[in-house]
């Protein structure tokens, strides 16, 4: 097939899809767009691309026939079986040695078996997390590129280009072999869930317990922005909650408390559960927005069912609010730690090869949950490439111990005060569980062998099965173990 003079083929021209070609043109790509109604490539050139040296293609074989080689063609199109069936069509016009790219929000297993599917054909597959919205993709979102790493070399300086940058550092580096890519995408989009929860658990608090005004949370969330808690989240949550409707009202407070859903922070809750990795403050955070859905219900039960008779912090206001803030910022650590812990578990399973220093500064621009914060936990694993829990660097280790007093000050009240805090309460009982040397679930052995045969370990002898006919008419046969 004669060679063409595009770089690389974008197939989806939704908004995601057309502001990577704009920011891929403003690079000096030349990027050659289609779309399933090729009318919709049409109106691309006339409207936004006009003047660009975008071009457009009329087929599936137009498009493919204007690729240079190796042959680079990028989906932004809905996760599913619209990713399959593209892949389908495209593999007969590729040659061994193109490169197919996934950018949209696809499950990592379906970026693992498209993988291997490819490599049999010879077709090199990556899947790509892009995050950072409209906004990040025309003007640099952060990438997340994982699969066959010999495509690496022939899209580096394409994603590398686009992406964000922190200082001359590009928000974007290879992340590992097969889904890698997507499931470091998914933790990201779960630990968007709980920032976003977190920072809604300390705007309730202040709205509720303090009786403040939006604009007053806003002004603090503006001090906020201006310390150990700077991101982009808590930037546009000031704005938000700043924002007057056309009538002059604060505009957050009219909008209807339930809230939506795309499922990828669903996906790192369920991922959690599977490897047995105790994600606890990102699966409240899903559960969370579960409850809020609940709007009716929730009306229903608020005419029957009663809390606490003072819903008023009695204390000092100012000190409670840096109470919030401490609360809010250990939080956070737990949240990201859990899924970092996530990652390495697997990366286990999969023996991916994961470099967590680069992943966090893959996070530091371009992306929604991009943070002053994710240059601490570059730092940490630079220290100590083999860190086993973030918790256990000295810098985290010491932020927890300063912030303490605050978080558990910040959930008692809420308890007392009656104002859900699930987001909180979760992550300081996992600190609690996690720092503690001894747990109760000797307890729940005992149980578990008592009723149903299933063997403990002891203390003094770990690796040996035991069993006890605890009631004395019990058998000594014992059930066989498993991992729960």
């Amino acid at each position: 097939m004669e060679e063409g003079s595009a770089d690389i083929a974008l197939i989806g021209l939704a908004v995601m899809g057309q502001n990577l070609i704009l920011n891929m043109n403003d690079n000096g790509f030349v990027v050659c767009a289609f779309n399933r109604t090729v009318e919709k490539v049409e109106r691309f050139l006339q409207n936004e691309a006009k003047g660009t040296k975008i071009i457009g293609a009329k087929s599936l074989e137009d498009m493919v026939s204007k690729l240079k080689r190796p042959k680079r063609v990028m989906l932004l199109v809905k996760a599913g079986s619209a990713v399959d069936a593209f892949i389908e069509k495209l593999v007969p016009l590729l040659q061994p040695g193109d490169i197919i790219i996934d950018g949209g929000n696809s499950e990592y297993r379906d970026s693992n078996r498209r993988s291997k599917e490819l490599k049999n054909q010879g077709i090199l597959f990556v899947g790509s997390g892009v995050s950072g919205g409209e906004d990040g993709a025309r003007y640099g979102p952060s990438l997340m590129p994982g699969g066959s790493e010999e495509a690496w070399p022939h899209i580096k300086d394409i994603f590398q280009k686009i992406s964000a940058k922190v200082g001359n550092e590009p928000c974007c580096d290879w992340v590992g072999d097969e889904g890698a890519g997507h499931f470091v995408k998914m933790v990201h989009n779960g630990i968007e869930y709980g920032d976003m929860q977190l920072i809604c658990e300390a705007y309730q608090l202040m709205k509720d317990t303090l009786g403040m005004t939006p604009d007053e949370i806003s002004n603090v969330m503006e001090k906020w922005n201006k310390g150990e808690l700077e991101s982009f989240l808590i930037e546009i949550t000031r704005d938000i909650l700043a924002f007057k409707d056309t009538d002059g009202s604060f505009l957050v407070e009219k909008i209807r408390d339930s809230a939506g859903q795309k499922g990828t922070g669903k996906w790192t809750a369920i991922s959690a559960l599977e490897y047995g990795i105790p994600v606890t403050l990102i699966g409240e955070s899903v559960f969370a927005r579960c409850l809020s859905a609940l709007k009716n219900e929730r009306v229903e039960a608020s005419k029957k069912l009663v809390g606490p008779s003072n819903l008023k912090y009695q204390g000092d206001k100012e000190e409670f609010i840096g109470h919030i803030q401490k609360a809010l910022y250990a939080s956070k650590i737990i949240s990201y730690a859990q899924g970092f812990m996530l990652m390495r578990e697997a990366a286990k399973e999969f023996g991916w090869k994961l470099n967590y220093g680069s992943i966090a500064l893959m996070w530091r621009g371009g992306c929604i949950i991009r943070s002053v914060f994710l240059g601490n936990i570059k730092s940490a694993f630079d220290k100590n490439p083999d860190l086993q829990n973030l918790l256990l660097d000295n810098f985290f280790s010491e932020a927890i111990q300063k912030s303490q007093e605050s978080w558990r000050k910040t959930v008692s009240a809420a308890v007392t005060l009656g104002v859900p805090t699930p987001a909180f309460s979760s992550a300081l009982a996992f600190y609690d569980g996690y720092r503690l040397e001894r747990l109760p679930a000797n307890l729940i052995q005992a149980q578990r062998d008592y009723f149903g045969a299933h063997t403990y370990e002891l203390l003094t002898s770990p690796g040996t099965w035991h069993h006890t006919n605890w009631t004395g008419h019990g058998g000594s046969v014992s059930s066989s173990t498993y991992q729960a």
